[in-house]
């Protein structure tokens, strides 16, 4: 445990370094929440990844891995199917918004009210969002260190606050593509190794325990396995909302230009298609293995499946690996919780304090509220952990299903559907979610099991039948309810002042003009970034392979050179891709 302790603590060093180094690329309140709309692609890639992307994937997701198969990485698949539809349509739209909030592309489209209206309504979804993710870091981290859960979420919760107040977008941005390289060469790895414990993927697969009935792609506990097709239906058209929404949009706002958010898009895409069967493979193993997790973590309860990730690396991982991969998950962790920190702060500031507040607000002004507002939401954050460890009975993975369904979900459909549908009234936006709320707590609270087993002949549900089906409902009645009161909204159109269909034409008029930063200072950045970030990674690259001297035989070795050797190429391939034509007028015009 304490070489673990030391890893995590040379990591985190590393990444307090990389936000000191790229605080001198903040300077207002734009570079503070989005970069100021200069990053390359490849740093806007990373981060579209990133989000959806965090320590809830090898806790809450690998416990749903252990115990029904493939049917989790139905999730991730939806998630490239959407960031495969952003990079054919969306992202380069959402960067052509710009704007500095998403939020401000709300105001654009439906006026001052909503912009007040979804500043307070997105917030609370974000923040929940972000404890889920807290929580399944703390679970990782107890399981390494020993703490109660509840110091854990503590502490966690304040080391992520600190980084994230402090760096801003730069260095969030920046620290997400040295996670992304380095999670990836971590994961991989041990999918490597789970294949050569398990005789092979087929081996894998084949031994993964189903129940009479079941099978591997659709996982146990289903007396239905319809249920399994429409929860999996419902969840490719969740994930697709989600992901191509102009709330969701905040990533690509950072991109320097229309281009460059199309190929950040595309690797998103890459990315998350080849993750599943990375992510889980030792999920997977572990089940065939006939591995009783409850056993292993009896204080855990009905949430020992959430530790299989972490056994697997444990029990097959070279000594040290367990403290690299806890420390990839701090900063992954980091960068997805950053949607309820930096982002929010953004929204309060730019979209109530500046325009309600303080209209007259310097630029020194908003930093400080800034990062005092991100302040609070941590500590929101980290209360909302809390209540969801207190909630024992309750799974993570069914826990985001929930608030992705029944909070998440309806507040995208408004913010969806204005992309295309633009002759509606402004009390469509905040209508829609109130017809959303409506939808929600009904399902949430009024529709029972009983009710869906009378309505359509079956019998005795399973938990998981009424879990995925409680999703599926919600989803599906938001598609038909929530949805079609937005579409019905056309019918009470009246034409707009002058002033707000100003605004609405200006809207269109930016979605449908590409954007495009080839001017002398962005190149100068853009080697600037390459540059720095590819040193960087280069550097960690280099420890990582010097772990090779830790106590190994000579396989759990050569995993850390190869671990080592993926992160060190990635950050040279950055370096070597520095134009040196603008190095060189630079330095023409500095002498």
């Amino acid at each position: 445990m304490e070489l673990n302790t030391f890893i995590v603590g040379i990591y985190f060093l590393f990444l307090i370094a990389i936000g000191w180094m790229f605080r001198t690329f903040t300077s207002t309140t734009s570079d503070y929440f989005r970069g100021g709309g200069n990053m390359l692609w490849w740093m806007v890639g990373a981060t579209a990844f990133m989000t959806q992307f965090s320590a809830w994937t090898f806790t809450g997701a690998a416990g749903k891995a252990y115990n029904d198969g493939f049917a989790v990485a139905m999730i991730f698949v939806a998630n490239a199917f959407g960031y495969l539809m952003n990079y054919l349509y969306f992202a380069p739209k959402f960067r052509q918004l710009r704007v500095v909030t998403p939020i401000d592309a709300i105001r654009m489209r439906f006026g001052s009210k909503n912009e007040q209206v979804f500043t307070w309504s997105s917030m609370p979804n974000s923040v929940i969002s972000a404890g889920i993710w807290l929580n399944g870091l703390a679970i990782i981290a107890s399981g390494i260190f020993g703490f109660d859960m509840e110091t854990t979420i503590w502490l966690t919760g304040l080391v992520v606050l600190v980084m994230s107040v402090s760096g801003g977008s730069w260095a969030v941005i920046a620290s997400d593509f040295m996670q992304m390289v380095i999670i990836m060469a971590v994961t991989v790895t041990c999918a490597v190794v789970a294949v050569i414990h398990g005789g092979g993927v087929d081996n894998i697969i084949n031994s993964f325990p189903v129940q009479e009935g079941a099978s591997f792609v659709s996982g146990n506990n289903l007396n239905y396995v319809s249920i399994f097709g429409i929860w999996a239906f419902c969840i490719f058209m969740k994930q697709f909302s989600i992901t191509n929404n102009m709330l969701n949009s905040y990533r690509y706002l950072a991109a320097k230009d229309s281009k460059n958010a199309k190929k950040a898009a595309l690797l998103a895409c890459v990315l998350m298609t080849m993750g599943p069967i990375i992510w889980f493979l030792p999920s997977w193993f572990i089940a065939g293995q006939g591995v009783d997790l409850a056993a292993h973590y009896p204080e855990a309860g009905k949430k020992a499946a959430d530790f299989a990730y972490l056994y697997f690396v444990e029990k097959y991982m070279p000594v040290g690996m367990v403290g690299l991969l806890i420390a990839a998950m701090f900063a992954a962790t980091m960068s997805s919780m950053d949607s309820g920190l930096n982002r929010n702060s953004g929204i309060f500031v730019m979209n109530f304090y500046q325009p309600i507040i303080r209209p007259n607000a310097t630029e020194k002004e908003l930093m400080i509220v800034s990062k005092l507002t991100s302040a609070f939401f941590g500590i929101a954050i980290i209360l909302i952990a809390l209540f969801i460890n207190s909630l024992k009975g309750l799974s993570l993975f069914d826990t985001m299903m929930y608030v992705g369904a029944l909070i998440s979900f309806p507040m995208t459909i408004p913010a969806f559907c204005g992309f295309f549908i633009k002759k509606t009234p402004d009390w469509a936006g905040w209508g829609t979610l109130i017809v959303g709320a409506i939808v929600s707590y009904i399902v949430g609270f009024i529709i029972t099991a009983d009710h869906i087993e009378s309505w359509f002949g079956l019998n005795e549900l399973t938990k998981r039948e009424w879990a995925d089906l409680k999703v599926a409902v919600g989803l599906v009645g938001h598609m038909v309810i929530t949805a079609g009161f937005f579409c019905a909204t056309t019918l009470f159109y009246k034409p707009l002042e002058e002033k707000r269909q100003k605004d609405v034409d200006l809207f269109f008029s930016n979605l449908a003009t590409p954007l495009v930063n080839d001017s002398t200072d962005q190149k100068k950045l853009d080697n600037k970034q390459r540059k720095m970030l590819g040193s960087l990674i280069a550097i960690s690259g280099v420890g990582v392979m010097a772990m090779f001297a830790l106590p190994n035989p000579l396989w759990g070795r050569l995993t850390f050179v190869l671990c080592g050797a993926i992160v060190l190429g990635v950050g040279l391939l950055l370096v070597k891709a520095v134009d040196d034509a603008v190095e060189k007028q630079t330095e023409q015009a500095a002498s």
